[in-house]
């Protein structure tokens, strides 16, 4: 059995304006708001360009293909599921094998752990038992029973 594919989609563009947009609106974007980009903080830590090594140790226990897109890399594919299910940016969405796509983590449920690895793996996890999509962890992972 193929391994699923995770799709992790960022409310941000991968140009250089893109990301100066992305910049702007995070620096302006009080405290008590929702963050410019829940899936940026949960991978880049907010404004870096590089990847940090918390998100770089929670993706190795992810047993699957993980794909990070900015809008504009997105598939048409990809955005007509957006579209078709209104969603927003950020989002997780989810395919086993040549399944149809299934959101996992919504942007309002990204932004509750997007500062926390272990709690989005716990919620990756238990979101995608729900949707059948066969997702492992490595390394001591919260097995869903005990969520």
């Amino acid at each position: 059995m193929s391994v699923p594919t995770i799709y992790i989609l960022y409310n941000a563009k991968a140009s250089v304006l893109g990301k100066l947009g992305y910049a702007y609106r995070k620096i302006n974007t009080s405290a008590d708001c929702d963050s410019a980009c829940a899936a940026c903080d949960l991978t880049h830590g907010g404004l870096r360009l590089n990847e940090s090594t918390q998100w770089k140790e929670a993706k190795a226990r992810i047993n699957a293909n993980i794909e990070q897109l900015h809008q504009d890399e997105v598939t048409d594919e990809l955005k007509a599921f957006m579209s078709r299910d209104s969603l927003r940016y950020p989002v997780v969405l989810a395919r086993a094998n040549e399944g149809p796509l299934k959101l996992l983590l919504d942007s309002q449920a990204l932004n509750t752990v997007s500062k926390d690895h272990e709690a989005f793996l716990k919620s990756l996890l238990s979101s995608a038992e729900q949707n059948d999509i066969p997702l492992q962890l490595t390394e001591g992972s919260a097995q869903p029973s005990s969520l």
